[in-house]
């Protein structure tokens, strides 16, 4: 899953230049109000990912066929006004737009030789420090090959004795 997660992130930054970071998610926006915690600081505009969970079924041998569940977290510093009359309410739009763009840079992207990223759920929430979390799940089939190499044997020795008859 390590290589899925680096093609993800790749394929991000390239799709989506104007994001200070994109980088696995292994807590670093529940970390924000911390002190006990070490971990690199969150910048924003970001995108956070994390595969929780694949479901996998055998194929032959040691491979496998999975389902992997990803998730993607856009987060946002949210320090603008857009109440009605502020003059920012555009502010509102400009989210939505990124929220747009990161969608159509993963829905149908195949990050390996697998399957394709499918949607299957989204939300938004806020966060503290007026930070918004736009969240999107995502699977995608992976499929792990495992060829057993075949030891051969040892190598022979043979002995030729030249007798007399």
């Amino acid at each position: 899953m390590e290589s899925l997660l680096y093609h993800l992130i790749e394929h991000i930054k390239e799709a989506m230049p104007s994001l200070s970071m994109v980088d696995e998610d292994y807590g670093q926006l529940e970390a924000i109000d911390k002190e006990d915690v070490d971990t690199y600081p969150v910048t924003f505009p970001c995108v956070l990912i994390d595969i929780p969970e694949t479901e996998w079924s055998n194929l032959s041998g040691k491979s496998q066929k999975g389902k992997a569940k990803v998730n993607f977290r856009l987060v946002i510093d949210c320090y603008d006004d857009t109440h009605y009359g502020s003059g920012t309410e555009e502010k509102t739009l400009e989210r939505a737009e990124m929220v747009k763009d990161l969608h159509k840079a993963l829905q149908g992207f195949r990050p390996e030789e697998d399957g394709e990223l499918i949607r299957e759920k989204s939300r938004f929430y806020t966060w503290s420090h007026g930070i918004k979390v736009y969240e999107m799940l995502y699977s995608v089939a992976a499929t792990d090959i495992i060829q057993e190499t075949v030891k051969a044997d040892a190598p022979r020795k043979v002995v030729i004795s030249v007798g007399k008859l």
